[in-house]
């Protein structure tokens, strides 16, 4: 993912002026080819995110349109006050982007875990909140946010993750994507857990059970018609995502089910608890310690798979 954030991100800036690049020390071998290419709108703030983003923020408002770039929480967590004082309340152009979202730094310990900066970024007024399912949506979601007005976050795997989608799709903010139709359930995942959500379909396939995979890239605004319409369509709606289960994915969509009075399906939210692992490891043995993983899925959506067959 981050490879087509940078390869994208350069591209773009080949064609727009305004584009600028702020990082925290960090990503050498990767970001040396937009620093060679636009030394002028290139800055390393050093181990500095507050600093990173009232720069950003100052850029922004003199026209620019500001990326900054760091390690899973430290762009958001470690700033915070500067990204909600600085960038949301002056409404700036500036592009938060976290490398690493869920356990994918899971061998640094607690401090790299990102698992509550969805909920955090969704609260924040005027945030626009982003996490693509594969590259080829992070290849979209860059282009979509550079040419949005206003505050972004864009929240990243690390490396390596495979690819979901072939050329072609679709991709608008605040708008859904549709993996695959069914009528039984619907799975809704956000950010770099897309794979096995259409992993876990598959399996459930096998039983003749039909699962609806919807990639949910945008949490802020959220795609409301998309959640209603697998609320009306399929007997059980659950969502699927590497962060907490307490305001990221799962809260957004329940918020919206709790709101409607049309209908009620069956409902569950597939996540991480809200504490702090204790658990230090790749982010495939952190993902299966809780149960994300097409095995831990499949136990974990047991009983309501009785309830979908009954």
């Amino acid at each position: 993912m981050r490879t087509a954030f940078f390869r994208t991100l350069k591209e773009l800036a080949e064609h727009d002026e305004r584009i600028h690049l702020i990082v925290a020390d960090l990503g050498f071998g990767i970001v040396e080819p937009f620093a060679e290419r636009f030394p002028t709108r290139f800055l390393n703030a050093g181990v500095a995110e507050q600093n990173m983003t009232g720069i950003a923020t100052g850029l922004a408002l003199c026209g620019k349109v500001v990326f900054t770039y760091s390690i899973a929480n430290f762009p958001t967590l470690r700033c915070l006050e500067q990204v909600r004082n600085d960038v949301c309340y002056h409404n700036a152009n500036v592009k938060i982007v976290a490398v690493g979202g869920g356990f994918a730094y899971g061998s640094l310990g607690m401090t790299h875990h990102a698992t509550e900066d969805l909920a955090i970024m969704r609260a924040l007024p005027g945030m626009v909140v982003v996490a693509p399912g594969d590259p080829i949506e992070t290849e979209l979601a860059t282009r979509a946010i550079a040419t949005h007005s206003g505050p972004c976050y864009l929240r990243l795997g690390r490396a390596g993750e495979q690819a979901v989608h072939a050329s072609g799709v679709a991709f608008e903010i605040g708008k859904a994507i549709t993996i695959r139709d069914g009528c039984d359930l619907t799975l809704i995942s956000t950010g770099a857990i897309l794979p096995l959500a259409v992993a876990v379909a598959d399996r459930l396939s096998d039983d003749g059970i039909r699962a609806r995979v919807l990639s949910m890239h945008t949490l802020k605004p959220l795609d409301t018609g998309a959640v209603l319409a697998a609320a009306r369509e399929t007997r059980a709606v659950v969502t699927i995502e590497e962060h907490s289960v307490i305001g990221g994915l799962g809260g957004a969509v329940a918020e919206v089910l709790a709101e409607c009075s049309e209908v009620r399906p069956l409902f569950k939210r597939l996540g991480l608890p809200p504490e702090f692992s204790p658990y230090v490891g790749s982010q495939e043995y952190l993902r299966a310690r809780y149960g994300l993983s097409e095995d831990g899925i499949l136990a974990l959506l047991r009983p309501l798979l009785n309830l979908v067959a009954g």
